[in-house]
C-alpha cells in the first residue's frame, strides 16, 4: 500500500473537503495519470530544445487528417449554450458570491493564475465550490456585512484547476507530491459533480496552460476516468480550453477533436499567449521581440490571425469561441479615469462581437453589462454565434508568428511599469493574494509572467530605449528594480514582502538560464 500524507488544514470545514473517500479518488487519478503527465512535460522541453536549435513551428503534418475531416464537438448542455458575458475571479467566499450574482452568464471560478496556492487557499477554494454547487455558499465579513447567493439565476460554476506544470505538495504519495490539476478538478469532481448535475448543470472547466494536443488528451482521459469511478454519464464534464499558449494555437482543431465529448469551446488571451512566445522563441532575437506589453493590442497582426483562427475553428466544430479578459477596475473616486476606461472596454468587445465570438470575459461587476449589451447588439435574438463560419479566413504559421509587424516601441517606462506592477503584485501573490487590482487594472500571475519576459528579452538583446537611448543591461534592471522597491516601502507596502518580491523578480528576470514558470521558484517562498 502506497504511504499517503496529508497536510491538516487549518481551515473552518476543512474536514468537507479533505474526507478520506476525496482522498482516495485523486490519489487514484494521479496513480493512474501521473506519468503520462511526466511524459509531455519533458516533451514540452524537448519541443523547446528543438526550437532553440532552430526549427520552428508549424501545423502539424501527421493530424491533417483531422484538420480536414468534416466531425463536431458534442453539444453544448443548456447552461452552456449563452456565455456572452463571462465574469473571472478567485475563489474567495465574498468574490465568489458577487461573481455569481453578478449578471453574467459565467463565473471562472479560478483556482490557477489569480489564487496564490497556500494550501489554505487550496483547500478554502473546494470549500466555496462546495457552496455554489448547493447553492448555499454564504459569507459575512469582519465588519459584519453579510453576503449570500441570489434566490433566481446566478451565473453557471465553470472551475480553472491549475496548470499541468504545478504539483500540490501537501499531498504526498510515498513521498511524490500529486499534480496540482488532478488534485484541483479531481477535488471538484468528487465532491460537487453529483449536485450539479441534479441542480441541471455539471462539472465544467477551463483548462489552462495546455501545449497540445496530447495534453488535452490526458485530460480527456482523465474526465473519462472520473466519470466512470462517480458512475455519472460519459460528456458530464465539460472542457473550454484556453488556447494561451503559441504551440496550442498550432493545434487548436486537434485539442477540439481530443476532448469531443467533454468539448464546451476555446478561449482567446493575451499575456500568457505573449509570456509564451517570448519563451518558445527566447533563442530568435530582435525578430521575436515584443513591444511594451501596454501597446500591443490585439488589433496587431498576429494578434489578429490568433483570433480569427480560433473563432473560425471553433465556430467549424460546433464549439464556442470565448474572447478575452477587459481588466479594468473602477474607480470609486475619478469618473474621468472611469468614463476613458469604459470606452475602451466597450471598443474591444464590439471587435469581439463583431469578430464572431459567443462572449467574452470582464474582471468585474461592473463591467457586465458593458459587455452584455455589447452581445446582446450583435447576437439579436440568437444566444451565441455558432453561425459566424468565418470561412473567409486563411492563417498560415507565419501569420502566428509574425511578431516583427506588430506595431509599437520598447520603452524605459515600460520597463519601469513593469517592475512596479510586477513588485506590488508578487508582495501580496506573496501573502496569499492571487489576484490584486493595481492602478485600476485586476492583475494575476500572467501579468509578471509576459513582464518579468519581456525584461529578460530586453537584456539578452540589449535593446536600447527610445524614450532614454539606455541600453537593456542587468544593472540597469537592478537598478530601477531598487527604486521601485524603495519608493514602494515608503507607500506603506511591507518592507519583507517587497524584499523577497524583488529577490524573485531578480531572478526570474535576469537569470540567464530562463525560469519556464515564475511560479515554480515561487512556490520555494509560501506553504
Amino acid at each position: 500500500m502506497p504511504q499517503i500524507i496529508v497536510k491538516p488544514s487549518k481551515i473552518a470545514g476543512s474536514e468537507k473537503v479533505l474526507t478520506q473517500e476525496a482522498i482516495d479518488f485523486v490519489v487514484h487519478l494521479d496513480q493512474m495519470f501521473h506519468g503520462r503527465r511526466d511524459e509531455l512535460i519533458a516533451m514540452r522541453a524537448t519541443k523547446r530544445a528543438k526550437i532553440a536549435a532552430g526549427a520552428t513551428l508549424d501545423f502539424l503534418p501527421e493530424t491533417a487528417d483531422i484538420r480536414n475531416a468534416d466531425w463536431k464537438v458534442a453539444p453544448a448542455p443548456a447552461d452552456l449554450q449563452d456565455r456572452r458575458v463571462e465574469i473571472t475571479g478567485p475563489t474567495d467566499p465574498k468574490m465568489a458570491i458577487n461573481a455569481l450574482n453578478s449578471g453574467a452568464k459565467v463565473w471562472l471560478a479560478d483556482l490557477e493564475d489569480s489564487n496564490t496556492p497556500h494550501w489554505s487557499n487550496v483547500v478554502e477554494g473546494q470549500l466555496t465550490l462546495q457552496g455554489v454547487a448547493r447553492r448555499n455558499l454564504a459569507f459575512t465579513s469582519p465588519e459584519g456585512k453579510s453576503y449570500a447567493l441570489n434566490e433566481g439565476p446566478l451565473a453557471t460554476l465553470v472551475v480553472r484547476p491549475r496548470g499541468w506544470h504545478l504539483l500540490e505538495r501537501n499531498l504526498t504519495i510515498d513521498g511524490k507530491a500529486v499534480v496540482g490539476p488532478i488534485f484541483d478538478a479531481g477535488m471538484h469532481m468528487f465532491h460537487n459533480a453529483k449536485a450539479l448535475i441534479a441542480n441541471g448543470s455539471g462539472p465544467y472547466f477551463y483548462l489552462a496552460k495546455n501545449e497540445s494536443h496530447l495534453e488535452a488528451r490526458l485530460w480527456n482521459d482523465i474526465f473519462t476516468e472520473a466519470e466512470k469511478l462517480l458512475a455519472i454519464p460519459h460528456g458530464s464534464v465539460r472542457a473550454t480550453v484556453l488556447i494561451e499558449t503559441i504551440p496550442a494555437a498550432f493545434e487548436m482543431d486537434e485539442i477540439l477533436y481530443e476532448l469531443r465529448d467533454h468539448m464546451s469551446g476555446l478561449n482567446a488571451g493575451r499575456w500568457d499567449y505573449l509570456f509564451s512566445m517570448i519563451k518558445v522563441f527566447r533563442d530568435r532575437g530582435a525578430q521575436f521581440l515584443i513591444p511594451d506589453r501596454g501597446q500591443v493590442a490585439m488589433t496587431a497582426p498576429m494578434m489578429r490571425a490568433y483570433t480569427d483562427l480560433l473563432v473560425q475553428t471553433c465556430h467549424k466544430r460546433g464549439a464556442y469561441a470565448i474572447g478575452g479578459m477587459a481588466a479594468f477596475v473602477p474607480s470609486r473616486k475619478d469618473a474621468e479615469i472611469n468614463k476613458i476606461a469604459f470606452e475602451k472596454v466597450r471598443a474591444d468587445k464590439i471587435r469581439e462581437a463583431k469578430d464572431g465570438f459567443d462572449g467574452s470575459w470582464v474582471a468585474h461587476p461592473d463591467l457586465v453589462a458593458i459587455c452584455q449589451e455589447v452581445f446582446d447588439g450583435v447576437l439579436g435574438t440568437r444566444i451565441n454565434q455558432l453561425d459566424i463560419l468565418r470561412q473567409e479566413v486563411k492563417v498560415s504559421a507565419s501569420d502566428l508568428l509574425a511578431v516583427d509587424k506588430t506595431p509599437g516601441q520598447i520603452t524605459q517606462e515600460g520597463l519601469r511599469l513593469n517592475i512596479d506592477v510586477s513588485l506590488q503584485y508578487l508582495a501580496a501573490w506573496i501573502g496569499g493574494s492571487g489576484a490584486v487590482a493595481i492602478h485600476n487594472l485586476m492583475e494575476d500571475a500572467a501579468t509578471v509572467e509576459i513582464s518579468r519576459s519581456q525584461i529578460w528579452q530586453q537584456v539578452m538583446n540589449s535593446v536600447t530605449y527610445v524614450d532614454t537611448k539606455n541600453l537593456a543591461t542587468k544593472e540597469l534592471v537592478r537598478e530601477i528594480l531598487k527604486s521601485e522597491a524603495a519608493r514602494l516601502v515608503s507607500a506603506g507596502w511591507d518592507s519583507e514582502k517587497i524584499k523577497a518580491a524583488s529577490a524573485l523578480f531578480e531572478r526570474v528576470s535576469l537569470d540567464d538560464n530562463y525560469a519556464d514558470f515564475l511560479t515554480l521558484p515561487a512556490l520555494e517562498m509560501i506553504d
